[in-house]
């Protein structure tokens, strides 16, 4: 109400210069002007806000930030219409003596006015006008020049109430991000006839977490698992499979270890050259689709992909397989599509495509014919692009493959599959895994480690560390033990690779992973059944506090209740920072930063009084009882987005 009131006062005023022909026409009316300027642009701002307010449901967390960026924006639009493209600064204050946010432009408007106008304007000038220009909001208490120009932004304590409010009665709901947008994710890919690895674990994790976020934020995810499910390798595979089990058509073969199967094949493929031979006529007629080939390859892939579920069903992954083989059709069309463009040379019997600014060519066909990963993945970035119809392309593939996959993109931009600035396709890069002595992580033979072993030592080292802490005697029953064991040790697996910088190596540590101290999910984990059981533990249940939270104003008057609330409201800014740069680390350091920010609030406000002697509850906090049940909500959102499932009970 408060802003249509505003736009209609503003029209008015608009309409009035009009009447003065003060609309830029007159040279000498260049105050008017400017003031007719600023007058428009406040204008579209409301009106804009307006919109926004009501396509919104109302239930939405609104990001602080960019509230405060679109004011700004306005204030700075306002005090300097001429200026194009006017760096826009807002960023949370990292001292309360500074307020809740700082806007930082005025030093960069500095020195754009140097440069372009040649003028000389102090930043603290600067600041002053932009802050005389903000426009009338409803979450801003004040603002303070500081410094050299930093303005101070303070919050007003009505507004954070209310979103914390709005928070506990809709739950943790997204900002609207406007049209709904198509996400493929390509993550996880292991190949067929091989067992997943601790190489797999990063592209598995993040890949999944990645897309539980897209997902979160509203937009519509497909996720891809692109096996090495076609290729030479399965010649001596079925070839393999006809001599060890020859009545394969009509009796399903035993292939218990499908890893020694593969080490078999191979160690044949390499020595006995008949062996040899045969394999490639068998890679012929199977790509020729003879269907007794196309059984035996079937039958190999069934084993490995039964394998791969185990590891999926263990750490909540879901996919959609669409391996190498989906694509092999099309590879014939990639192929006359780069011809037909003249982008094709030969080099030695190789069809090889140059891409400008890379210095290796792609080769999209072998001199044999045979087409190579080259051309699978070209032909899976045009389906994705032209059947998807993907708005937002991610591979979450390690950094050896940099290279290769920028070529690959830089290839399907220049046939003109996409325009970058329409499309976005970004490689999610991860560095490897490395054991404690700071090397690859392998064996103590050197072998590399199996996905499954790995995750079976982790929920034994989980059972221990519960059993150590006494869990098992008479906190827990069996069935809770049960959960609490899975919960950490899949949990601590995740966590420990999701809160490193994925372009990093990270150390694999089962002993710091399952710390329950410092920034780990084990910690973590803990300390969200501790805040769960606190309305439990005053005999206070859901009913109450849904209640409560509708007719409770949430006082934030201590410091530490006001550090909490805001902590809180900044989940939604921290979410879309991943949405832009994808790096998941950022969420696990907000969750460390909300645990220890609420443990600083417990420790000093009372949320449960008890009488000293009796221990008898005498007095409970409701506003600071809505508080622990804001952050466990936004907790369990967290937790949700990196694929960790907490317990009650712990």
């Amino acid at each position: 109400a408060f802003q249509e009131n505003e736009i209609k006062l503003l029209t008015a005023e608009i309409e009035h210069l009009k009447n003065f022909g003060c609309l830029g026409v007159s040279p000498s009316l260049e105050g008017l002007r400017d003031e007719n300027a600023k007058l428009k642009y406040r204008l579209n701002f409301l009106q804009k806000s307006l919109q926004e307010e009501r396509s919104k449901t109302g239930k939405s967390m609104i990001n602080i930030n960019s509230c405060l960026q679109e004011i700004f924006g306005a204030a700075i639009q306002a005090a300097y219409p001429d200026l194009e493209n006017p760096p826009l600064v807002v960023t949370p204050s990292q001292q309360p003596k500074f307020g809740d946010y700082q806007c930082n432009s005025a030093m960069g408007i500095t020195q754009i006015l140097l440069k372009t106008k040649e003028q000389k304007v102090s930043p603290r000038e600067i600041a002053e006008k932009i802050a005389e220009n903000i426009p009338a909001n409803e979450c801003i208490e004040k603002v303070e020049i500081a410094g050299p120009g930093f303005i101070n932004v303070h919050l007003r304590k009505d507004f954070v109430s209310k979103q914390l409010s709005s928070l506990l009665m809709n739950g943790v709901q997204p900002p609207a991000v406007g049209k709904r947008k198509k996400v493929v994710v390509d993550f996880s890919s292991p190949n067929i006839a091989k067992e997943m690895h601790v190489g797999h674990l990063r592209s598995t994790i993040i890949g999944e977490s990645m897309s539980r976020l897209f997902e979160f934020a509203g937009y519509d995810v497909l996720r891809l698992n692109h096996l090495g499910d076609w290729g030479t390798q399965f010649g001596m595979l079925i070839a393999h499979l006809q001599d060890k089990f020859p009545d394969y058509l009509t009796v399903s073969p035993p292939i218990g270890d499908l890893q020694a199967f593969y080490k078999e094949s191979k160690r044949r493929f390499d020595t006995e050259e008949e062996f040899k031979k045969r394999a490639y006529q068998c890679v012929v007629l199977l790509q020729s689709k003879n269907p007794d080939f196309i059984k035996a390859w079937n039958l190999i892939c069934d084993v490995s992909r039964k394998e791969f579920q185990k590891i999926y069903s263990c750490l909540d992954i879901t996919l959609i397989e669409r391996g190498e083989s989906f694509y092999h059709d099309m590879m014939k069309d990639i192929v006359k599509e780069f011809e037909d463009k003249g982008f094709v040379q030969v080099d030695d019997g190789r069809k090889v495509v140059f891409v400008p600014g890379f210095p290796v060519p792609l080769t999209i066909t072998k001199s044999d014919g045979g087409y190579t990963y080259d051309t699978s993945d070209l032909a899976a970035l045009k389906h994705r692009l032209y059947e998807e119809k993907a708005d937002i392309l991610i591979y979450v593939v390690d950094s050896g493959q940099s290279v290769h996959l920028q070529t690959v993109f830089a290839a399907g931009q220049m046939m003109g599959w996409y325009d970058p600035k329409v499309t976005r396709i970004a490689h999610a890069a991860f560095g490897v895994v490395l054991g404690e002595d700071k090397k690859k992580f392998k064996t103590r033979s050197g072998d590399t480690v199996r996905l499954i072993d790995l995750l079976e030592e982790g929920l034994k080292r989980a059972m221990d560390k519960l059993k150590d802490k006494e869990r098992d005697k008479v906190v827990l029953t069996a069935e809770e033990l049960k959960a609490a064991q899975t919960s950490v040790a899949f949990g601590c697996i995740k966590y420990a690779d999701l809160s490193h910088n994925r372009l990093n190596d990270y150390v694999f540590s089962f002993d710091k992973m399952l710390d329950d101290r410092g920034n780990t999910a084990a910690y973590l984990l803990y300390a969200f059944t501790r805040i769960r059981a606190i309305a439990r533990l005053a005999n206070i249940d859901e009913q109450m506090l849904r209640k409560a939270a509708r007719e409770e104003v949430l006082i934030l008057d201590h410091e530490k209740e006001w550090k909490l609330g805001k902590c809180i409201l900044r989940f939604p800014e921290i979410l879309q920072k991943i949405l832009e740069d994808l790096l998941l680390h950022t969420l696990c350091d907000y969750l460390y930063e909300l645990a220890t920010t609420f443990t600083e609030f417990y420790d000093n406000c009372y949320c449960v009084e008890k009488d000293r002697q009796s221990g008898q509850i005498v007095k409970v906090n409701m506003w600071r009882l809505l508080l622990c049940e804001a952050t466990a909500t936004v907790m369990a959102k967290g937790f949700d987005i990196l694929g960790i499932k907490p317990v009650q009970r712990m």
